[in-house]
């Protein structure tokens, strides 16, 4: 049992056992099956509000929002307004809020819905999921669900008592719908064109992701103004366990895609962390305070706010060597945004996603072609991909490499992912299953996750 999963206790073990060794695609109890009845619990992050931006049939027009009164409350009400007295398309949702810090209790003890949608405070969210699981409520959650080992272990825990009870717990990754990473996926799985994924090195790895981000930006057109605790660490997570969660993602379900992994399949070999500094009119400018918090003097230095949201980690999984980095910066160049870097190597092609000046800060696929089968690759945009992705194209560039040519159609951007990881949440909530991979890899991401944080920590 050790040699299985030797990070947690044996209590946790023992549970995380009974979950993988329980029958799977169990239909779940529900009273109502076919209307989801959102309660949105403390929305201290923006995306709370985002997967609001569209409307579901299958979803009831009124959102119970259980909240302490503040900023962040305000701002996500403000947000649903705006989406619902937009001009284009505009939604129809009504908003029931209950103020009060006893809010968990509130929902609860009400529990007028039967879906609890959280995103906020990071380092509270698995104590929210428990208790709304235990309360036979299903669980709609923003990444990361955990922020380290003592919160994984509850995570596995959480697993087993939504099993028990036929509960979703589900995570949004919006990413695996971005249309770069989808085809990198689809041309990954394709023998002709790709070969089999390398083993790779630590140096050279056989598949890596890394994601930049900016504190200041713009959301759904305005000036995103971030909550001071945003950049405490110890509420919001370091950058080692918070971002990467989406591509620790990324690598399972491209690398292995439809696999069951397993805790044991993941061997960490180095990770580090390191700080973005902020100065106080920085500070300011993206929270809206004028002073940095009591909170947040333990973070100081040379009046700077150092904020460790930076972080690298190197692993195999199973055998093949991955890499994944994050880094924050404060705001992006003009013209620019968050952008994401990622290489897949394989024994007959390269596959490499691109997001800087030169794509128009898109994220852009590219195929390096190592053995000239240009054919293939003609052949596979033009039977298998064009299929399901209509006018997609090739254009080889003067370095060799073949950009795939993507309309602008399929790039509707980070914010309308959140939609359309809404929709397959209820399309799991429809069927009353998820796959059988779904949960078991969750478990291995925030393993993976938490465990670099810990050996980052460790130095």
């Amino acid at each position: 049992m050790k040699k299985r999963f030797p990070t947690i206790s044996f209590f946790a073990f023992f549970i995380y056992f009974q979950f993988c060794t329980a029958p799977k695609n169990e239909t779940m109890n529900r009273q109502d099956k076919d209307k989801v009845i959102i309660m949105s619990l403390d929305p201290g992050h923006f995306h709370a509000g985002l997967i609001h931006k569209t409307m579901y049939p299958q979803v009831d027009s009124t959102v119970y929002v259980f909240a302490p009164e503040g900023a962040e409350l305000d701002d996500y009400i403000k947000r649903i307004e705006g989406y619902n007295s937009r001009e284009e398309s505009p939604t129809a949702w009504n908003i029931e809020v209950q103020k009060g810090e006893d809010f968990l209790a509130k929902m609860i003890s009400e529990k007028p819905g039967n879906v609890m949608v959280v995103a906020g405070k990071n380092d509270q969210k698995i104590d929210y999921i428990n208790a709304a699981i235990a309360n036979g409520i299903h669980v709609y959650a923003d990444k990361p669900l955990v922020i380290n080992q003592e919160g994984f272990q509850k995570l596995v825990i959480a697993f087993e008592a939504a099993s028990q009870k036929n509960l979703l717990l589900y995570d949004i990754m919006t990413e695996r719908f971005e249309i770069a990473s989808l085809l990198q996926r689809e041309l990954s799985i394709l023998p002709e064109v790709f070969g089999e994924l390398e083993t790779g090195t630590l140096e050279n790895p056989a598949i890596s992701k890394e994601s930049v981000h900016h504190f200041f930006k713009y959301v759904s057109g305005n000036p995103l103004v971030r909550p001071d605790w945003f950049f405490d660490v110890r509420k919001e997570g370091e950058g080692i366990v918070d971002v990467t969660t989406h591509l620790v993602d990324l690598i399972q379900w491209e690398a292995f895609p439809e696999v069951i992994l397993d805790t044991t399949d993941v061997q960490m070999l180095t990770a580090k962390r390191w700080p973005t500094p902020l100065t106080l009119d920085e500070f300011t400018k993206v929270t809206r305070k004028q002073e940095f918090p009591e909170s947040l003097e333990k973070d100081l230095k040379d009046g700077n706010l150092e904020v460790f949201c930076n972080g690298e980690m190197n692993y195999t999984l199973k055998g093949k060597h991955a890499k994944v980095s994050v880094i924050w910066n404060f705001e992006a160049p003009e013209g620019a945004g968050d952008t994401h870097y990622s290489m897949m190597r394989g024994a007959k092609a390269n596959l490499i996603i691109r997001q800087g000046k030169e794509e128009n800060f898109k994220p852009t696929l590219y195929v390096a072609l190592l053995e000239g089968q240009e054919k293939a690759l003609e052949n596979a945009i033009a039977s298998t991909l064009q299929v399901k992705y209509p006018g997609l194209g090739l254009q080889k560039q003067e370095n060799g490499e073949y950009l795939v040519v993507i309309p602008d159609s399929y790039h509707i951007g980070h914010e309308a992912h959140f939609g359309q990881v809404t929709e397959k949440f209820l399309e799991y909530y429809k069927s009353g299953t998820m796959p059988e991979w779904e949960i078991p890899n969750m478990i291995v991401k925030y393993y993976t996750t938490t465990k670099a944080l810990e050996m980052a920590n460790s130095y």
